[in-house]
């Protein structure tokens, strides 16, 4: 048996046909969005049941629904802030089918999809933190000096959370443009809500002072994500400075 969670590799997957891919999500300045946590909006927490929900919040006059983390997560029921996989919705809201179907629905009714993205951290389940990691150290030990994605220890310690991602490595740059790209062209959501971006720096202290490293660790993301689609929201959890 593995020791930690293996992959099935499944060939000859049908492709999810879109009806509504012609979608303009409205304006930023015109956005109405309500934010849930599919395991505590709904019962049965899944995609199906949150489709069926459409007509209740449609009725509200949102026209944007940010969804609470989705990509995997360690262990079930959580809000999400402890991601391992960053290319698989988490399987306790349903299969990707049911993801896509959602997305498409929302598109059908002009409602635009926002994901909230978790690229300050991640936790010990990630391929990424094991392929580099001090075993010596047991479970909650430190990646190595070697791992081309994460710090060894976070130079922010009185704000980290997991295993602290390395956002100036030319690694760690093009991970975040896969996994951006990667949900805009599978699951053609509409923009981000990156948690915790005061985190995005090397820069030791608190946090909270202006931090030109990590504007520019912000921009070059938000650079890349607009040259796949321009009309892309781009929102900051910035918990720092306005300037």
């Amino acid at each position: 048996k593995p020791k930690e969670v293996a992959s099935v590799l499944q060939t000859a997957q049908v492709p999810y046909t879109w009806s509504n891919s012609d979608f303009n999500a409205p304006a930023k300045e015109n956005l109405i969005i309500y934010e849930l946590l599919i395991r505590d909006f709904l019962e049965k927490h899944d995609y199906k049941t949150l489709i069926d929900t459409l007509d209740y919040l449609d009725s509200l006059g949102i026209n944007a629904i940010e969804l609470m983390p989705i990509n995997e997560f360690e262990g079930n029921e959580s809000w999400g802030y402890n991601p391992s996989l960053y290319f698989a919705p988490d399987k306790y809201y349903g299969p990707k089918e049911d993801l896509k179907a959602f997305v498409d629905s929302c598109h059908g009714r002009g409602i635009a999809v926002i994901i909230d993205m978790v690229l300050n951290h991640s936790y010990s389940q990630s391929p990424f933190v094991q392929m580099y990691f001090d075993e010596s150290a047991g479970d909650y030990g430190q990646t190595t000096a070697e791992n081309p994605w994460y710090n060894q220890t976070s130079p922010n310690s009185s704000y980290s959370w997991g295993y602290d991602f390395n956002h100036e490595s030319v690694y760690t740059k093009e991970l975040v443009d896969s996994v951006n790209s990667f949900w805009m062209e599978h699951y053609q959501v509409d923009g981000f809500r990156f948690d915790f971006t005061k985190g995005f720096t090397n820069t030791p202290g608190d946090g909270w002072a202006y931090d030109s490293p990590r504007i520019a660790i912000l921009k070059r993301m938000a650079d890349k994500i607009w040259e796949l689609n321009p009309d892309t929201y781009v929102i900051l959890e910035h918990l720092t400075e306005n300037t």
